[in-house]
């Protein structure tokens, strides 16, 4: 009994010497019994390795393979998320400019899809016909909301606006997060039709819809 209390008190003398005592700060890395795949070897990006033919880490999607960076056909060409295009940023590639126009086409299916979604995400604050009076500045709940048909915004370019739903201005949020890039130029489209609709005039419309409507 006396070797055993004996051993077992140098068992422990080790283990607290070697792992140290709970709470313990250090700089050396923890002892892992089970690593569960935390720490790995890895090729840091741009840096030389023998595996590729170009002899560097960091490569294009392969012929055969699944990105993990979502693509899109934009105009029956693949674009990438990480890529510095129009569709992702809303600016005219490899400048600071504001692309003037909708990136897709402006179609029957989008203007659905982007009432759809706007009556989902902008309508609480600026309400479904775009004034500035959904039911958070009913509530007080915000202060200030814009008018989507004040001259300022209609005057903006389709990519500006993009931009301002993607990451916000003042005290709106972004919405990258929660809306996809097809979704958020789907909601440029409807606003450029609902800005249309509120600021058109009868000239505007042609003369068999004005005989229609009866307007002189």
């Amino acid at each position: 009994m006396r070797y055993f209390i004996l051993i077992f008190a140098v068992l422990v003398l080790v283990v607290v010497g070697v792992a140290g005592r709970r709470g313990d700060l250090t700089r050396n890395r923890p002892i892992q019994i089970f690593p569960d795949m935390k720490r790995q070897l890895k090729l840091r990006p741009q840096t030389a390795n023998g595996f590729f033919a170009n002899g560097l880490s960091s490569q294009l999607p392969q012929p055969g393979t699944i990105s993990q960076e979502k693509s899109m056909l934009v105009g029956g060409k693949e674009v990438y998320s990480f890529e510095d295009a129009p569709v992702n940023t809303g600016r005219v590639t490899g400048a600071t400019n504001y692309i003037e126009l909708n990136a897709f086409p402006v179609t029957e299916q989008l203007l659905t899809r982007g009432h759809r979604q706007f009556n989902i995400y902008c309508a609480p604050c600026h309400g479904q016909t775009g004034e500035g009076n959904g039911i958070t500045k009913k509530i007080g709940a915000m202060a200030v909301v814009a008018n989507l048909h004040d001259q300022r915004i209609v005057k903006l370019a389709d990519g500006e606006i993009f931009n301002t739903a993607s990451n916000g201005k003042g005290v709106m949020q972004g919405y990258a997060a929660q809306i996809s890039k097809e979704d958020r130029w789907a909601i440029v489209a409807y606003l450029r039709a609902l800005q249309l609709s509120h600021l058109g005039v009868a000239d505007d419309l042609a003369p068999e819809t004005r005989a229609k409507l009866n307007i002189k």
